[in-house]
């Protein structure tokens, strides 16, 4: 009989991190323990990452789902034995198939855990977050979530330096130091301070290296007023950026649209994606806006099977895509790195959040230069 608790943790970050939604002091998380009571020894964890303000389930209900979660876990047995995840054994509503995987379980067993996974869709850190605890318990509960040459540690993964908004002298010197450890590719959150200030950072960026020396991405976090953005994207297309985020705030789709069909700059959509959990819905949504590019991070977007299906949609729509963390501990940074991997998306991508807090749990990744490895 599967066995299930959860717990709370706060991550503290260690110096102010800001975006044009304010600065972050405090991330709260909330971790989840999967077990078989046969052999209680051997545990399956996973993070549930609520990003509060920004997760679609960040509201009061959310302890109680997660101890119904709890409650009702051992619903999920069948999966431990079954290949529920993988994306030929659904139809487009996420609804398991029955065939041959499956041979050894009664309808009932995977109608039974269609209804527990129906009952959490609208809340995509704790699908996340059990998704890796029952895939940790299936490969032994030692953190192996999805085995791979990552995983043996003959492979690595590129990502982006992340640089936070700030005062200019702060950012400038984050800047540097992303630059001394032969980063290659450098994100910066823009929109929280004056836009003239963020150009001028660009501008001393561009002075000193070529788009072929530094990819440089930036994250507007919807800061931008729609009626302005496209001046703005202009301004900024002057200095070779690969892409922006998300530059006016999301669920204007048809600005967004118009946006996308004229911007000189390529836009990747973000906080777009947030919340869109229907296949008709992420269809309409892509085929309507026609990004350049998205961005998943499936703790925030359905877990790892809504971000497949994003994936899966956009490549049907030549849209290019990569994967970003959504401010995890290690726990969930460990395995959105192991899944990452095992993609080969040979752009740089957004895993690089796990040395911001004061107070993170062991990580079996290392970071080197600009290279993320596992160590165990």
């Amino acid at each position: 009989m599967l066995k299930a608790k959860y717990s709370l943790y706060n991550l503290n970050f260690k110096e102010p991190s800001g975006t044009s939604r304010g600065v972050l002091l405090q991330k709260e998380t909330w971790y989840i323990s999967i077990w078989d009571d046969i052999n209680p020894n051997i545990v399956g964890k996973g993070e549930c990452a609520i990003f509060r303000g920004l997760s679609f389930e960040d509201d009061p209900q959310y302890e109680k789902m997660l101890l119904w979660v709890c409650n009702n876990i051992n619903m999920l047995m069948p999966y431990i034995h079954t290949s529920y995840l993988q994306e030929e054994n659904e139809d487009q509503d996420g609804i398991l198939k029955h065939n041959s995987n499956f041979n050894n379980y009664e309808i009932q067993d995977i109608k039974q855990i269609t209804e527990f996974f129906n009952k959490i869709k609208d809340y995509s850190s704790i699908i996340f977050g059990v998704e890796t605890a029952l895939r940790d318990l299936k490969n032994g509960g030692k953190g192996i979530v999805f085995p791979s040459n990552f995983t043996l540690g003959s492979g690595e993964i590129e990502i982006n330096g992340l640089i936070w908004m700030g005062e200019k002298l702060t950012m400038q010197k984050r800047i540097e130091d992303k630059l001394k450890n032969n980063f290659h590719c450098i994100k910066l959150k823009i929109g929280a301070i004056d836009f003239a200030s963020e150009i001028e950072l660009i501008k001393s960026i561009r002075k000193r290296y070529s788009y072929h020396d530094i990819e440089l991405r930036v994250d507007a976090n919807g800061a931008f007023d729609p009626k302005n953005a496209l001046q703005k994207l202009d301004l900024l297309s002057k200095y070779n950026l690969h892409s922006i985020e998300q530059p006016i705030k999301q669920g204007n789709w048809k600005e967004m649209s118009k946006l996308c069909s004229v911007t000189p700059l390529a836009i990747a959509l973000d906080e777009e994606l947030i919340g869109v959990n229907n296949s008709s819905d992420k269809v309409a949504m892509l085929s309507l806006i026609k990004p350049q590019y998205i961005i998943l991070k499936p703790a925030l977007i359905g877990g790892y099977r809504g971000a497949k299906e994003w994936i899966k949609i956009a490549q049907n729509n030549k849209i290019k895509w990569w994967i970003t963390s959504a401010l995890e501990s290690n726990i969930g940074l460990n395995a959105l790195a192991q899944w990452t991997y095992t993609l080969k998306n040979p752009l740089p991508q957004g895993l690089g959040t796990g040395a911001l807090f004061t107070n993170n749990t062991y990580s079996p990744l290392k970071l080197i230069g600009s290279k993320l490895k596992f160590i165990g």
